[in-house]
């Protein structure tokens, strides 16, 4: 039994009770059982629960022996340890959890909060780069956060040392995220423990792993995809050509998100993997009016706009409607959801639901980086 990409296309109910939530943390904590694994068992047995009774008969079937899910009291003591940090579980399906992850194929199903969960729902620029940066590096990323966030962006980030530290900072007072390697409650760099503590107080923290675990090697590329799902675009300062940073903007591109790039001297190492993404198509950035340019534009409302109460038709004739209008703008080649939405010019939650329709029906199937097309 081995980890599976699979894709998240069919909705993934949230639980409802404490017990529900206790189920799936012990399914995700289980042995073998990693975040597409985990939807394809809820989705073939209905219920956490029903998949922990399955698991050890399906790893017998796959030639495990002595396999054992994860006890009872792991999940306690993490229950525990989350209540002494403040943390707060998000789950894959509930309104906190962060509507651009819904569309990953490797969407965690559960994350560690700590701080303002509602960043999450708000537009979001991830900013990355070199952690012994140059000081020219480190004053580019705290410009680009600071104006960036006064055009209302919250700015993503792995307060890792150097530029994510220094976008970190620079938007405090405007919003930052910080996507954590280890568990929520261990902060790494230790140097950046004060930060770690202010960014509780004024923004948030994020993190899939288990309370308490110590950030290895191997969770860093794992945290890199969530850095970049939760944002519109990955913004890289300073970059060598073989850098972490590279691997959050691969993770970028196949996400569908926008891939951009500060320009550095070509004898500087620590701006050839800026320069390489660049010569690759990256955008150019010298500003934050470049990184605004390059994202979807946004639709502020006016006031009397404001008041108003959301537009939902639900009628039949409605729904009849947006899928023709659907169905005709969809073809073999993919396109974006968002391209889709703004050319039907339908809102979100009106398209959502017919969009789910469709694809139960089989007659549109969803592409890696939340990417639709006509079924075959």
């Amino acid at each position: 039994m081995t980890e599976e990409q699979l894709s998240s296309n069919h909705p993934t109910l949230p639980p409802t009770t404490e017990e529900d939530r206790f189920s799936w943390l012990r399914l995700l904590r289980s042995r073998k059982v990693g975040p597409a694994t985990f939807r394809r068992l809820l989705r073939e047995h209905g219920s956490a629960q029903n998949a922990l009774a399955a698991l050890p008969e399906m790893a017998r079937a796959a030639g495990i022996k002595g396999y054992e899910i994860c006890p009872p009291g792991v999940i306690e003591a993490e229950l525990k340890a989350a209540k002494a940090a403040n943390a707060r579980l998000l789950c894959l399906g509930a309104a906190d959890f962060p509507t651009a992850l819904n569309d990953l194929n490797d969407a965690p199903p559960m994350l560690w909060a700590v701080g303002d969960v509602s960043l999450l729902q708000n537009p979001s620029v991830a900013m990355v780069g070199a952690r012994n940066c140059s000081s020219l590096g480190a004053r580019m990323a705290r410009g680009l956060a600071t104006d960036l966030g006064k055009h209302g962006y919250v700015i993503v980030s792995g307060l890792a040392r150097g530029i994510d530290t220094a976008a970190h900072i620079a938007a405090l007072d405007v919003g930052t995220v910080a996507v954590m390697a280890g568990g929520v409650d261990v902060i790494y760099p230790s140097e950046n423990t004060d930060l770690a503590h202010k960014i509780a107080e004024n923004g948030l923290r994020v993190s899939e792993q288990p309370m308490g675990v110590t950030p290895q090697a191997r969770h860093f590329p794992r945290r890199n995809r969530i850095i970049s799902g939760l944002s519109q675009a990955v913004v890289v300062v300073e970059a060598a050509a073989k850098s972490g940073s590279l691997i959050t903007a691969r993770d970028a591109l196949d996400q569908g998100r926008e891939v951009l790039a500060v320009p550095g001297h070509p004898f500087d190492a620590r701006a050839a993997g800026c320069n390489l993404l660049i010569r690759d198509g990256a955008t150019l950035v010298r500003s934050a009016e470049d990184v605004i340019e390059a994202l979807p534009k946004r639709e502020i409302p006016s006031p009397v706009q404001a008041e108003q109460p959301p537009r939902t038709d639900n009628s039949e004739a409605n729904v009849e409607s947006l899928h023709a209008a659907i169905l005709t703008r969809l073809g073999p080649s993919p396109i974006a959801e968002d391209q889709l939405i703004r050319d039907i010019a339908a809102t979100a939650g009106e398209i959502g639901p017919v969009l789910v329709d469709l694809e139960l029906d089989g007659r549109i199937q969803r592409q890696p980086g939340g990417l639709l097309s006509l079924s075959a």
